[in-house]
């Protein structure tokens, strides 16, 4: 017999999902690599303090940590990081995060806790990415970020460049107790002068490097130039060339077949296709001429959408407007290429390796939180190995998000995911509409996806309705879409989210007087933008967002100091339009409350931003709460922070709204607002 729901109010439902379980719960699963039968990959362990420990699963089935505390997996090229390790047969390479320097890990000592990491290069004003082995030349290549050292008196950009590393003593096996002795090396240049550098790659026969290339102002998906350079046997270059893209051709993920030839994805079509290098001067071929993305923007080193097999299969993965498909792409009789696709029950996939065999990735679902899986190629079947959540969430309390297409100003059409509440013990009150809670994704560059969000799951279970919009500019969606964010940051994004709403509200979805918005970093902008030039929002929340991009400009890390461009205007020439796109100039403008969170120690939205934005919506008496984190840098690691940023944001939409909710939450210091302080919420 089934058991009558309760009536109770939205938001005010009692939910078995808690701020807790998510923030302890729950790895921030990264980097997967395949090598030797192995699959590697990176845990972000909140209950540790945000440190990120790499795992190892073996051909056997054992599964093993590999580090113990304090390293730190973690490299902060470009600050976001990403491609911090490199699994070799017996050995791993890795960047530490204290002092962001390369170690070796010899896994060939007889138990983990014998396991001690040997540092390789000396300390000092390097940091390392995206290491690939050369075991002819006794080198690792990477690719580094030179700064400039402290107390020099220099100012400037750091220096990127491709680099080579002496590991020489590494295979000397009779010198293999005198590394504990072996002194740290400096990085050589290999290449230099453009500002940016990826995937350098080094083809099966050891003669060849590719790699991609972009400069100032270009991000990697606006334009990259893949290159192709042959090496001598010193392993310096001795020729190169540019074989694909420019500044409107964006070049993803160059990796060689098993048989030496080169392959990469472009979007030169409108959308990320891979496509086989012919060299001789011929058209390289496109393998999958869809409109669908097989690449997606390289905020972070090593992402991988495709992998080969040894019988020259590729399986691939491909977002087709938003849902991720995994398929294989072969050439046909004709020569053509083709794309089938595999049956797969996952809608997120990333990090997609092979090392021939074996096939690994991070893949998540509506219903299923993302984890580490393999694949059986020959069986068609995944298998689970790790999942990023212990959290054991019944089917009665998940809310699987719908796929929405709602139109946007100028007559056009943009996407979002609508997620409707869902708490099998509840229902509400007859003709009672939702809260609505709108996500805007950060990036802005960039996507959000289906796979389970125990994040967003907490919302519905309690009676929200949320909607994760992709708003033009984001990726997902081809090169078009992507480029309708040019020059209109703070515009189109606040346009779609708050077309979002008005849609859903339309439809009888959401309640037009109880409509949040939330988002971090560039989101953290849209969501700042939305509450001072737009009327539609009753309240909102910042994640170490942009109010001033002015600031942002003057003020940020070498990676993204000229984003701005092409999202905006050239800086300082457009300065006007860079000041009338900032919320922060324009607060008298802002007219409902306001929670934002930060953390102390970011250098890419720096506290500044946060602070001051805070100080002015204080002076203008409205609603406004300020938590601040000693410690954290862009994106929240430690499990308690986590916790509290949870239960604080619905603690304070709670008290704008005047709803009680069912959990006890600490309360949040609210100023110019009477008693919120006060009241704990049971």
């Amino acid at each position: 017999m089934t058991s009558q729901k309760r009536i109770a109010p939205f938001g005010t439902w009692a939910s078995p999902i808690k701020a807790d379980d998510i923030a302890g719960g729950t790895l921030r699963l990264g980097q997967l690599l395949v090598d030797s039968g192995s699959i590697y990959w990176l845990e972000g362990r909140p209950k540790e303090g945000g440190r990120v420990g790499l795992m190892r699963r073996r051909p056997d089935g054992v599964l093993e940590d590999l580090l113990p505390e304090p390293f730190n997996v973690r490299t902060l090229v470009h600050e976001y990081g990403g491609c911090a390790f490199l699994p070799c047969g017996n050995w791993v390479f890795f960047t530490n995060y204290s002092d962001q320097c390369i170690y070796l890990l010899d896994l060939e000592d007889a138990s983990s806790s014998k396991r001690t990491p040997i540092q390789i290069t000396a300390a000092g004003p390097y940091r390392y990415a995206d290491m690939v082995l050369d075991e002819k030349r006794r080198k690792l290549y990477c690719v580094v970020e030179q700064h400039v050292e402290a107390g020099s008196g220099a100012h400037g950009e750091p220096e990127n460049y491709i680099a080579s590393i002496d590991i020489e003593c590494v295979f000397d096996k009779d010198s293999a107790d005198s590394l504990r002795f072996f002194e740290p090396v400096t990085p050589e240049v290999v290449v230099g002068g453009k500002d940016f550098y990826a995937y350098p790659r080094l083809s099966p026969n050891g003669r060849s490097l590719s790699y991609i290339a972009w400069s100032h102002p270009n991000m990697p998906w606006d334009g990259t130039v893949l290159m192709l350079a042959s090496l001598n046997e010193d392993g310096h270059i001795a020729k190169e060339s540019a074989i694909a893209g420019g500044d409107e051709e964006s070049i993803f993920q160059p990796i060689w077949s098993c048989d030496g030839v080169l392959h990469y994805v472009s979007d030169r079509s409108g959308f990320w296709n891979i496509y086989r290098h012919q060299g001789q001067g011929k058209a390289d071929v496109n393998l999958t001429p869809y409109q669908k993305e097989f690449g997606m923007p390289l905020w972070v080193f090593n992402m991988s959408t495709y992998a080969f097999l040894e019988s020259g299969e590729i399986i691939a993965a491909c977002s087709d407007k938003g849902l991720w498909k995994l398929g294989k792409v072969f050439m046909d009789d004709n020569g053509e290429g083709k794309y089938a696709e595999i049956n797969c029950p996952y809608t997120d996939i990333h990090y997609l390796f092979s090392d021939g065999k074996e096939v690994g990735m991070l893949a998540s679902s509506p219903v299923s939180a993302s984890a580490v899986l393999r694949y059986d190629t020959e069986a068609g079947k995944f298998e689970q190995i790790k999942s990023s959540s212990s959290l054991d969430i019944d089917p009665g309390y998940i809310s699987c998000p719908e796929v929405i297409e709602f139109p946007t100003t100028g007559g056009k059409t943009a996407y979002a995911f609508y997620y409707p509440p869902a708490n099998k013990d509840f229902e509400a009150p007859q003709a009672e509409l939702p809260p609505l809670l709108v996500k805007s994704h950060g990036g802005p560059t960039g996507g959000t996806g289906t796979g389970l969000n125990p994040g967003f799951q907490y919302w519905t279970s309690r009676g929200y309705a949320v909607v994760d919009v992709n708003y033009g500019g984001s990726t997902g969606y081809g090169r078009e879409y992507m480029k309708r964010l040019e020059r209109n940051w703070g515009v189109v994004d606040v346009d779609d989210c708050e077309n979002a709403a008005l849609y859903l509200v339309k439809k009888g979805l959401a309640d037009r007087k109880r409509l949040a918005i939330t988002g971090g970093s560039a989101g953290g902008y849209t969501t700042l933008c939305v509450l001072t030039f737009k009327d539609t929002f009753s309240a909102g929340a910042s994640h170490y967002g942009i109010g001033d991009l002015e600031l942002l400009a003057k003020d940020t890390h070498k990676f993204e100091s000229r984003y701005c461009d092409r999202l905006v205007g050239p800086y300082p020439e457009e300065k006007d339009l860079y000041i009338q796109r900032s919320p922060l100039h324009y607060t008298d403008k802002l007219n409902c409350p306001l929670i934002v969170f930060q953390g102390l120690e970011d250098k890419v939205v720096p506290p500044n931003q946060a602070e001051a934005m805070v100080e002015a919506v204080k002076a203008k008496d409205l609603p406004v709460a300020y938590i601040a984190y000693e410690g954290e840098q862009h994106g929240f690691r430690k499990a308690e922070n986590i916790k509290r940023t949870i239960e604080a944001e619905f603690f304070f939409f709670a008290r704008i709204f005047g709803f009680e909710p069912a959990d006890k939450i600490e309360p949040v210091e609210i100023s110019n607002f009477e008693g919120a302080s006060s009241r704990s919420s049971h």
